[in-house]
């Protein structure tokens, strides 16, 4: 029976795939495809809403504002870790895995904000942080405490310091260590985070067995789905190199198998910067591991293009990374609860983002990312940042956006590192933002101008069918209108112009095509009629309409413009 149950989802995944979808093509819409075509909308639990006038988000306060969610059109929920925790990475120092932290409320308030998203048609993901715990956590307390305990080797254990204790940091800049001497334990840790978060050995079969464990518990709350952290890292075998380790591939396969078998339409979005040749390994050959990933690689060289107005690296990028399963997505993003990471861009590429979104050396951090809202890195340019949403939610993937920045909220640079970007919601131009009634919020509320409360806020944007609020939800509706981009197949279109990114979808008969400029400069551009219903352009976001002569159409475009075109019919 044993057997049976590890292996029998494989096997029927594996049937699935082959019949249903070839590489690269697109499959049909179907219940276990939700995120083809769905808008994940990120969220902390503590930084939301307050009900109880203690000064820190709960889920009372979150159950609340669903109906501000429904309206703004997203889908699903992605839920930053809320578990006990000693709070010194911001609950990802998990202390205990099956539990809700008093502080955002009991139990019973989670059951019950997961019954009103469930009415409100809105799933629920999960941050879970399997790669470590905090160092309070009870199995590390057993853990150092007696060799002889169970727990020992759930972490990763050195007698000896190695000889790459200070290589292959998560942070460099902040830590100085991946292995650290506990005096009770007698021995050294691996720990790629912080020294409070000591890695899991997942060589050891009992831990793999708890992590099952716990994506189980969490999906028999009712939970679609989990944002897995720091993948890479899970997977990989400390001892066999810090800097290159080996992996654990199959381990990933190993959630699969049981998250598929426990709940079929169940979601495993992976936190993955990896290089292209690296992406079948996470997806698998046949789509049977990850089911999405962040395009990291792309979203670097996006942010590359943003500032410089060079194309080129961000086409080849999106090229590079477009082998994937069918079954498989990616997810695109611009911003979202960490760093801005600009790791794989070359020096002279990374110093020119810095300069044109970082310039302070407060603003950027681990020597190779941003620690700042979109909004302030675009100096609250509205052109820019409706070409920024409208590019990510146009990418071939399903479009994460952060809370709050539908509203252009900024940042706060005095909090700690990643802090800056984790400010309170600004939901009225009253006390607090009306994210508290207590006389001080756990974490400030932004108050400066040009982000203050008082001008960016969810009462006032709501009144002003111009605001960037009412725009983004404009867009949302929009991109659920295109199905096509989340299930068809993709092209590059040349235009004539190297500052405009043309991009393409067929799917069932049915084609949709957005266009971009990078460039302060007005374009015109020529779109190719490419099959023989290509007779109309009707544009979605601009209500017009072009016809085609000579065998194309003729586009123009403002500095920083765009538009979204349904090929040859007005209606689907």
């Amino acid at each position: 029976m044993k057997k049976f149950y590890r292996y029998c989802p494989l096997l029927s995944l594996l049937v699935f795939v082959s019949s249903a979808f070839a590489q690269n093509t697109a499959p049909d819409i179907n219940e276990e495809l939700w995120y083809k075509n769905s808008i994940i909308y990120s969220l902390e639990v503590g930084t939301f809403k307050d009900s109880d006038g203690n000064g820190t988000g709960d889920f009372e306060g979150l159950t609340g504002q669903l109906d501000y969610l429904k309206s703004l059109g997203i889908d699903a929920i992605w839920l930053a870790p809320f578990h006990t925790s000693p709070k010194l990475d911001d609950g990802y120092d998990v202390a205990n895995y099956y539990d809700v932290d008093p502080q955002y409320g009991s139990p019973g308030d989670f059951a019950e904000f997961m019954y009103q998203a469930s009415k409100h048609g809105i799933r629920v993901i999960m941050d879970l942080v399997l790669n470590h715990t905090s160092d309070q956590h009870p199995w590390f307390q057993q853990a150092r405490a007696d060799k002889n305990s169970r727990y020992r080797n759930w972490y990763v254990w050195s007698k000896e310091r190695p000889k790459d204790w200070n290589k292959g940091m998560a942070f460099p800049g902040v830590q100085k260590e991946t292995w650290t001497y506990d005096k009770k334990a007698g021995e050294y840790y691996f720990h790629r985070f912080y020294d409070f978060q000591p890695d899991l050995n997942f060589e050891n079969p009992d831990v793999r067995n708890e992590a099952q464990r716990i994506l189980g518990f969490w999906m028999n709350q009712g939970v679609s789905g989990f944002r897995l952290d720091a993948v890479p890292f899970i997977i990989d075998l400390p001892k066999t190199s810090a800097e290159k380790p080996e992996h654990m591939f199959e381990l990933i396969s190993e959630f699969r198998r049981f998250v598929q078998w426990r709940k079929g339409d169940a979601l495993l979005l992976g936190e993955a910067n990896v290089l292209p040749d690296e992406n079948k390994e996470y997806f698998g050959q046949n789509g049977d591991r990850l089911h999405t990933m962040f395009n990291f690689y792309a979203n670097q060289y996006l942010f590359y293009v943003m500032a410089s107005g060079d194309l080129e690296p961000f086409r080849k990028a999106l090229v590079d990374t477009k082998k994937i399963p069918g079954t498989a997505q990616w997810a695109y993003f611009l911003r979202n609860h960490d760093e801005i990471d600009l790791g794989r861009l070359t020096e002279e590429q990374r110093n020119k983002v810095y300069q044109a979104f970082g310039p302070e050396k407060n603003m950027q951090l681990y020597d190779r990312g941003i620690r700042r809202r979109l909004a302030p890195m675009l100096n609250n340019d509205r052109k820019r940042m409706e070409l920024a949403y409208s590019l990510v939610f146009s990418l071939p993937g399903t479009p994460v956006i952060r809370y709050g920045d539908e509203l252009g909220m900024g940042d706060d640079l005095r909090l700690k590192e990643r802090i800056a970007v984790r400010t309170p919601m600004q939901w009225t131009n009253q006390k607090n933002a009306g994210f508290t009634s207590a006389d001080k919020p756990f974490r400030p509320i932004i108050d400066k101008e040009p982000f203050s409360y008082k001008q960016i806020n969810v009462a006032t944007e709501r009144q002003d069918p111009n605001s960037l609020l009412n725009w983004t939800a404009k867009l949302i509706r929009i991109r659920k209108e295109c199905p096509e981009i989340g299930l068809g197949n993709w092209q590059l279109v040349e235009v004539g112009s190297p500052e405009v990114l043309a991009i393409r979808y067929n799917y069932q008969g049915k084609s949709v095509m957005m266009v971009h400029n990078f460039s302060k400069d007005p374009k015109q551009i020529r779109i190719p009629a490419q099959a023989e219903g290509d007779k109309e352009l009707f544009s979605l976001t601009r209500n017009n309409k072009l016809t085609s002569a000579n065998g194309g159409f003729t586009v123009d475009l403002e500095g920083y413009g765009y538009n979204w075109f349904r090929v040859g019919s007005a209606i689907r």
